[in-house]
């Protein structure tokens, strides 16, 4: 093989692995965020909200027999 084709080929694998990296870091931030937001979401107050929001049903009327 000539020496330029081996460099070329060389060049191309460093740039598909450079993309290959900066795609997991742009996913593991994601993942940082999502875990951030979980995070925030599951602290006092914001609790009620959650459960609220997953069973709007639930809670809004009460029944009363005499």
């Amino acid at each position: 093989m000539d020496i330029a084709l081996m460099s070329i080929a060389l060049s191309q694998g460093q740039v598909q692995q450079q993309a290959s990296l900066s795609v997991m870091n742009k996913v593991m931030d994601q993942a940082q965020v999502n875990v951030d937001f979980i995070n925030k979401m599951m602290t006092g107050a914001d609790v009620k909200a959650i459960q609220h929001a997953a069973q709007p049903h639930l809670g809004g009327n009460i029944d009363i027999n005499v």
